[in-house]
């Protein structure tokens, strides 16, 4: 059972398919890796424990023939519902919301033969880029439990990284993805907007720029779950650019000599330490090494006095719209003592914003990312920073009772490479192929071309068998 804990979801799914385990054995093992990690890593904040083994007791013929039948699964307790459970987004306010059914991504995940052991910690209504809600409390990094495990995907990455489970559900709206994904040494791809369903609750969120997906162990689970759980849903109001060929068969295909552009300066101006410059140098040299051609120093340009009013606004906007909407599902109404001091002071700034001036944002955003895509049409992909900073201190993004914005402001300086991909929508991941001197992981991140996932699974794949990340283990791990 032992071996079992740091085996991907796909080899997991193989022992099953051919009898050597069956789901019962992988769910119990991955239990009891939870029940023995998570009072140090507070990662799992709902556990699902007794549904899980009822599932994984059913005969074999009962369950799903999917990609993934019996392998222990992880959801973010942040818009992932799961029927006869709560979703609390991180927070109070939604305390005993239970769901009445299932999300179409949950329902499937399910399909894919996965089974639910638990929902993953989360900043509160996923704002700021860890995973430190007041709720449940702070969720520590594996590789050293006193850091951030970045967010809002904490939990789930910490996780995965621990070895409770292959791989976990998560959601990004800034980076919330591939932040964590840098932080805990773990693969995190965000999809291309629109490109997995969000019903049947949700047409879209904050314009688009929220999408779903995981985190995972390995390239090639994540490309077997998208193609999973991709394509759009009855009644959504638009979607992705339907891929070629499944993803799973891009893993180790050819990705050719691509134009790769090297981005190390914040597109806002502020600064970038040296371990993730180093990082970003260090994997560039990689692929020159693996044949690809490395065009240093681009730089990322766009109308800052526009585009930072425009997305602090819709980010505000957002934030009302998902708490109005939580009371709305559960009955309550907010009011400022049920929130942390800076999702209230964000939720009030998101009520000042009419409806034409959201609208106009939006326009604003929409034609920057016009603008970036068309500057990112010479190149395949764009290499930057996942993050400003090696994993930071648990803390940082506290804010003081007198500036209950100020988590906000310092996490705008912590994302500005992750954000781009948002509001442009294009797909980006985070790959885990560098650990500074202290042992800590420092992501990099790779931005594709719109609709074009396939080409980073295929890069992906190829900087995986060049530096495998998958035997490191964190200090605190199965």
């Amino acid at each position: 059972m032992e071996e079992l804990a740091f085996m991907d979801a796909t080899a997991q799914a193989d022992l099953v398919r051919r009898g050597e385990v069956s789901a019962l054995d992988l769910v119990s093992a991955a239990v009891e890796r939870i029940e023995r990690l998570n009072p140090q890593l507070n990662a799992v904040v709902t556990p699902m424990f007794g549904k899980a083994c009822e599932t994984a007791a059913l005969p074999a013929s009962a369950l799903p023939e999917g990609p993934f039948t019996g392998v222990p699964f992880l959801l973010k307790d942040l818009m992932a519902s799961y029927a006869g459970f709560r979703i609390t987004s991180g927070s109070a306010f939604l305390e005993y919301y239970v769901a009445d059914h299932d999300s179409e991504l949950v329902a499937r995940h399910k399909r894919a033969g996965l089974i639910v052991v638990g929902k993953t910690n989360t900043s509160e209504f996923g704002i700021l880029p860890t995973a430190e809600p007041k709720f449940f409390g702070a969720c520590h990094n594996p590789w050293d439990a006193s850091r951030s495990t970045g967010g809002s995907s904490g939990g789930s990455a910490a996780a995965v990284a621990s070895g409770m489970v292959p791989m976990a559900h998560a959601n990004d709206a800034g980076g919330s993805i591939r932040i964590p994904a840098s932080c805990c040494g773990v693969f995190g791809l965000k999809p291309t907007r629109a490109r997995n369903p969000m019903g049947p609750d949700i047409g879209d969120a904050f314009g688009g720029m929220i999408v779903e997906h995981a985190v995972t162990r390995s390239v090639r689970d994540s490309a077997a779950l998208l193609d999973a759980t991709c394509g759009p849903a009855p009644g959504d109001p638009y979607w992705a650019p339907p891929n070629a060929r499944p993803y799973v068969q891009e893993v180790g295909a050819d990705p050719g000599r691509l134009r790769i552009a090297v981005v190390t300066g914040d597109p806002t101006g502020g600064k970038v330490h040296d371990d993730c410059i180093k990082a970003v140098r260090d994997v560039a040299s990689l692929c020159d090494g693996l044949g690809h051609e490395i065009i240093e120093d681009v730089a990322v340009r766009f109308d800052l006095q526009t585009v930072i009013p425009a997305y602090t606004a819709v980010y505000a906007a957002g934030n009302a719209w998902a708490i109005d909407g939580g009371g709305i599902m559960s009955g309550r109404t907010p009011s400022p003592e049920k929130f942390e001091k800076l999702t209230w002071a964000l939720y009030e700034m998101g009520h000042g914003i009419d409806a034409p001036q959201f609208l106009l944002h939006m326009t604003a955003l929409q034609r920057a990312a016009r603008d970036i895509a068309r500057s990112f049409e010479d190149y395949d992909v764009v290499l930057t920073p996942t993050v400003t900073e090696p994993p930071p201190p648990l803390g940082t993004f506290d804010s003081p009772p007198d500036n209950p914005l100020y988590g906000l402001m310092r996490a705008a300086s912590y994302v500005p490479f992750t954000t781009v991909a948002n509001f442009t929508g294009l797909p980006a991941m985070s790959v885990p192929l560098h650990w500074n001197a202290d042992g800590l992981p420092i992501g990099t991140q790779f931005i594709g071309k719109s609709g074009d996932e396939a080409t980073l699974f295929r890069l992906a794949a190829q900087l995986e068998e060049a530096r495998p990340w998958g035997g490191r283990r964190p200090a605190i791990h199965a």
